[in-house]
C-alpha cells in the first residue's frame, strides 16, 4: 500500500494494525480502528497537517480589514510573536511544501540573492508599521528569523536583518531572539555572530539522525554534522538549543526513530518538535502554509517509482509505534509535551513563541513578516502570498503583500480559542473560558455535547468539580484530527 495514495476505509485499517513486531503496540490503534473513530481514522490517513494555522470561516475581509483588525488589538496587548521569514534554501527537501527559493550559483551570486531576500524582508515590515502604527509599540515576546534556511545568509545580511528588527520593534529585556538553520551552516563562526546580535535560541531542521534516511529525504548533511552542530550551540552558550525530528520518512523503522531518541537524550537538548511526514497539500485544509510547487513526495507516479525501486514508507502503524516511542522516551528522559509533539527539558517549556499564540490564559497575535508567512489576531488572520514574484512586486509597489484573508465569527472566535487551547494538551479551564467569553461554558452546548462524545469514547474527560476539561492519553495522541474533524 502505498503512503499518500487515496485509500479506503479498510486500507487504512490494514496499515493501522500492520506494526513492527519488535516493538508495543499502542494504543491509539484499537482507538482508531473503532468504527465511531472512522472520521479520526480517514484524519490521519489522509495526512493534513493540523494545529499550525487557524483558519477563519468568513472570506468576506479584505488585508486592509485585517491589518485595522490587528491595529485594534495591539493597542493594548501583551508580548506577541513576531517572525521574519527568509525562504532562502540551497536545495529543496523531497518532503517539503513550504515556499521556499532556491539560492545557488557562485558564492558571490548567492549572497546577493539572499541579500535581495533581506532587502524585500526590511521593507515589507516597513510597511507593516505603516499600516498597522500600534506595531511599532506592541512588546515582542519571543523574534523568530525562520525559513527556508536563513542561516544562509551571509553575515553583513544577518546583522542588518537583526539591527532592522531591534532597532524598528519594541523589543524589551525579556525578548527571545531565536534563529533557524540547517546543521551544515551553522559554522562555528556563525554561532559566534548570533551571539553577538543578541540570539539566545537556535532551531535546527535535523529531522533525522540515519543517513540513509537523510539522504533519501534529499538533505545534504551527515548524521555527524548534527551532532557537531548541537556541541557546537552548547560551547558557544546558546540558552535553548531545538532540533526538528520527523517520523514516517521513507525507509525508515521504528528502530531508527528509537536511535534518533537516544541521540537527543544523549546530547541534553534543550527542545525537539516531532512531526509526522505530511503528503496531502496543506493549502487543501488551510491548516498550513504550502507554497507554489508541490513536494516530490507528494507526486503518486514519484512514489511508486520509489516503491518499485526497494525502498519502504512505515505503514500508520508503524507511525505510532515511532510517535508513542518517541513521547514515551521524552518524558521519561526528562521532557514536557506542550504544545502538542513539542518537548521542552522539565522546567525550561512550553515553547515561548507558541505559548503566546494557543495557550489558554494568552492566545495574543501573531505577526509574520516574509514570502508565505501566517499573521493572525482574533478576529482575522492572513497568509502572505506564497509566489514570489506576486510577493516581490508587491512590497516593490508600497503594498503589505498579503495573499488571502479570513475573519472569525463570534462563534468562530470562541471556537478558534478552544481549539487553540486543546492542541497545547493542557487541561482547558472553564472559569478561563467563561472570562474570555461571557455566558458561555465548556459544560454547556454547543462544547458540552462535543466533550462528551469525546469522554465517551475515551478521548477526554470532563470533570466539573475542578471545572476543566482534560484530554487522555489517546486524545492528546489524536488531538490534531479531533480538533479538525469535531470541531
Amino acid at each position: 500500500m502505498q503512503i499518500g495514495h487515496r485509500q479506503t476505509y479498510e486500507d487504512s485499517v490494514a496499515s493501522l494494525r500492520q506494526t513492527d513486531p519488535g516493538h508495543p503496540v499502542p494504543s491509539v490503534v484499537e482507538t482508531l480502528a473503532a468504527p465511531e473513530n472512522r472520521h479520526l481514522l480517514e484524519y490521519v490517513t489522509e495526512d493534513p497537517f493540523g494545529a499550525h494555522v487557524f483558519p477563519g470561516n468568513l472570506p468576506d475581509h479584505t488585508p486592509a480589514d485585517f491589518l485595522a483588525d490587528l491595529d485594534e488589538q495591539l493597542a493594548g496587548t501583551a508580548p506577541i510573536h513576531l517572525w521574519s521569514y527568509i525562504p532562502t534554501c540551497a536545495y529543496r527537501c523531497r518532503f517539503c511544501q513550504y515556499p521556499v527559493v532556491l539560492v545557488k550559483g557562485a558564492p558571490e551570486v548567492a549572497d546577493s540573492k539572499a541579500r535581495q531576500w533581506v532587502d524585500w524582508n526590511i521593507r515589507e515590515a516597513r510597511l507593516w508599521l505603516r499600516e498597522v502604527p500600534n506595531l511599532a509599540s506592541a512588546p515582542i515576546g519571543e523574534f523568530n528569523v525562520f525559513g527556508g534556511t536563513p542561516s544562509l545568509l551571509p553575515p553583513d545580511a544577518i546583522r542588518a536583518l537583526l539591527d532592522f528588527y531591534k532597532e524598528n520593534f519594541n523589543f524589551t529585556p525579556e525578548t527571545a531572539i531565536r534563529f533557524e538553520g540547517d546543521p551544515s551552516t551553522f559554522t562555528p563562526e556563525k554561532l559566534e555572530l548570533l551571539a553577538g546580535l543578541g540570539c539566545t535560541k537556535l532551531s535546527s531542521g535535523v529531522q533525522s539522525f540515519d543517513d540513509p534516511v537523510l539522504e533519501q529525504c534529499g538533505r545534504e548533511h551527515t548524521a555527524q554534522m548534527c551532532v557537531d552542530f548541537i556541541r557546537n550551540a552548547q560551547r558557544t552558550g546558546f540558552d535553548w538549543t531545538s532540533i526538528d525530528l520527523m517520523y514516517g520518512l521513507l525507509d525508515q523503522t521504528v528502530d531508527s526513530v528509537r536511535r534518533d531518541l537516544d541521540i537527543v537524550v544523549e546530547n541534553e537538548l534543550t527542545a525537539v518538535v516531532c512531526t509526522k511526514l505530511h503528503l496531502k497539500s496543506y493549502s487543501d485544509t488551510r491548516t498550513g502554509v504550502a507554497g507554489v510547487q508541490p513536494a516530490a513526495w507528494q507526486l503518486p507516479d514519484y512514489r511508486a517509482r520509489l516503491v518499485d525501486n526497494g525502498h519502504r514508507w512505515p505503514t500508520l502503524g508503524e507511525q505510532y509505534q515511532m510517535r508513542e516511542l518517541l513521547t514515551e522516551g521524552l518524558e521519561s528522559g526528562g521532557y514536557r509535551e506542550q504544545p502538542t509533539m513539542y518537548f521542552a527539558q522539565n522546567g525550561k517549556g512550553p515553547e515561548k513563541w507558541k505559548a503566546i499564540m494557543v495557550d489558554q490564559d494568552k492566545q495574543e497575535a501573531e505577526v509574520a513578516i516574509g514570502l508565505g508567512g501566517s499573521s493572525s489576531c482574533r478576529t482575522s488572520e492572513a497568509i502572505t502570498d506564497v509566489n514570489w514574484k506576486r510577493y516581490s512586486e508587491a512590497v516593490e509597489a508600497g503594498r503589505v503583500p498579503l495573499g488571502s484573508v479570513t475573519r472569525f465569527s463570534e462563534e468562530a472566535q470562541e471556537a478558534r480559542a478552544v481549539k487553540m487551547a486543546l492542541s497545547t494538551l493542557s487541561p482547558l479551564s472553564d472559569r478561563l473560558h467563561r472570562q474570555r467569553f461571557p455566558g458561555a461554558s465548556l459544560f454547556e452546548e454547543p462544547w458540552h455535547g462535543r466533550f462528551r462524545s469525546l469522554e465517551e469514547r475515551g478521548l477526554a474527560v470532563m470533570d466539573r468539580e475542578a471545572e476543566e476539561v482534560r484530554l487522555t492519553t489517546d486524545g492528546k495522541v489524536l488531538v490534531e484530527a479531533v480538533i479538525n474533524s469535531e470541531f
